[in-house]
């Protein structure tokens, strides 16, 4: 009985070392993982349900899918129901309680060109602008502030309203509005700006042609207002309409409200802005694979950043990349993704594209830059460096669901107020070629991080 009861406690402490070796092992291990993968806490939260078979819910050229009137801390988004019509949502910030209201006004969701944007002017007024690609300017705004009943369809300046295709809203310090939106085609458009007016709540036109195709090419923008109140855009060149043809990343910027514009170096455009005369931030050439209309931040020296992905000549796989300022003036790139799976832009209409066309946000020397990879399940993801310069990117994964044709558009008003991350959300569907695809409606949320 002696012997036994030595074997068992000889055994005994054998496993506990064995199990606390093993825990250790573990913890380890999660220590490891954790060191280089960032853990957010993310709430979803559900505001109603969406038309999926096309992306027209989640184009990231939407630019704003989500806003908040941050003088109220009311928060408001905009999407498609399964019918067509536009539907508006608000909620207090902090609160999941969100109030809907289906509008009299329908889209052609069958086309994923044809999104919603929307913005808050400074009077707590909702801007509303849908279902374009090619057609008459669609635009109304709420009947007072806060509320999400709409006017009327309404004109804006009333001229060169009659073919608008990617209407964008983006706020100003002093509370007016930009509108900007492509009139023409693709391969020979022009890009329009106007500026809303709180105090006269009337739009003038700031440029008929503030970047010209000069009738043989248009420019594919990307658009963002700084801390200081700089207006920067960048974009690329197409030639025709197909995707192949995108080619160049060319930059300018307005101090002054988009009345006049320069270049990185401060010498003043002659407008309007056109293919000879344009600051050209990187050259790529045609064929390879370089998306259009991603995004652009900018950081508090008002340095701008451009997130994109195309590859190298020789190379058959896209990379997610950010092509950036640095303080000594030069434009700078690096990678931000290491792929492994090709793919080919070629042809054109609505792609569905295996990797989403990325957003960046940049606080400091910091960036985030979110995403939807087939790589990593087509599931909402970000990276994230601690410093720009080191082009060292941890990625993580935001939602464990796939959300397959998403891009990402986010709450601009809340990242530029309160540097806090909120990201539209919808599991949305897109058949190659502008096709359609027999999808159920999708929950639609709001990503908190």
């Amino acid at each position: 009985m002696k012997h036994f009861s030595t074997f068992y406690w000889a055994c005994e402490a054998k496993f506990v070392l064995l199990k606390f070796f093993t825990m250790k092992l573990f913890l380890i291990l999660v220590f490891a993982a954790l060191s280089c993968v960032p853990v957010y806490s993310v709430n979803l939260s559900k505001v109603g349900v969406g038309h999926s078979g096309t992306s027209v819910n989640a184009a990231i050229f939407r630019n704003n899918s989500v806003v908040t009137d941050i003088n109220n801390n009311v928060q408001y988004v905009s999407y498609y129901d399964s019918e067509g019509y536009v539907v508006l949502a608000k909620r207090s910030l902090g609160s999941d309680e969100w109030q809907t209201e289906r509008t009299p006004y329908k889209g052609n969701i069958n086309d994923g060109h044809n999104v919603i944007s929307i913005m808050v002017d400074g009077d707590g007024y909702l801007h509303v602008a849908f279902d374009h690609h090619n057609n008459k300017l669609n635009y109304c705004r709420s009947v007072s502030p806060g509320s999400l009943t709409l006017t009327e369809k309404l004109p804006m300046t009333g001229d060169d309203e009659e073919l608008v295709t990617y209407p964008e809203f983006y706020k100003l310090a002093d509370g007016d509005l930009l509108f900007v939106y492509r009139s023409g085609g693709s391969g020979r458009g022009d890009l329009v700006m106007n500026r809303y007016d709180t105090s006269s709540r009337k739009w003038e036109r700031l440029h008929d042609v503030l970047i010209d195709g000069e009738g043989e090419r248009n420019a594919y923008w990307q658009l963002c207002v700084d801390a200081k109140g700089t207006i920067h855009v960048s974009w690329v060149w197409r030639e025709s309409w197909l995707v192949e043809t995108n080619h160049d990343l060319c930059y300018a910027c307005s101090h002054d409200g988009g009345k006049t514009w320069e270049k990185s170096s401060g010498e003043k455009y002659t407008l309007p802005i056109n293919k000879d005369n344009a600051e050209y931030a990187w050259r790529i050439p045609q064929s390879s694979e370089l998306i259009n209309q991603t995004s652009m931040g900018a950081d508090g020296d008002g340095r701008p950043y451009i997130a994109t992905y195309w590859k190298e000549q020789g190379d058959s796989i896209p990379q997610y990349r950010l092509v950036w300022l640095d303080t000594e003036g030069e434009w700078r790139h690096c990678l931000v993704s290491d792929r492994v799976t090709p793919f080919s832009l070629s042809g054109g209409g609505t792609k569905m594209i295996p990797m989403a066309r990325p957003r960046v946000l940049v606080d400091g020397r910091k960036a985030y830059f979110l995403f939807r990879d087939v790589e990593r399940g087509s599931r909402v993801s970000m990276a994230s460096t601690d410093d720009i310069e080191s082009g060292e990117w941890q990625v993580s994964d935001l939602t464990d669901f796939s959300v397959d044709a998403w891009e990402p558009s986010i709450d601009t008003e809340l990242w530029n107020f309160k540097r806090k991350i909120n990201i539209y959300v919808q599991a949305a569907h897109q058949g190659d070629g502008e096709k359609t695809v027999d999808s159920e409606p999708t929950d639609v949320y709001i990503l908190e991080l």
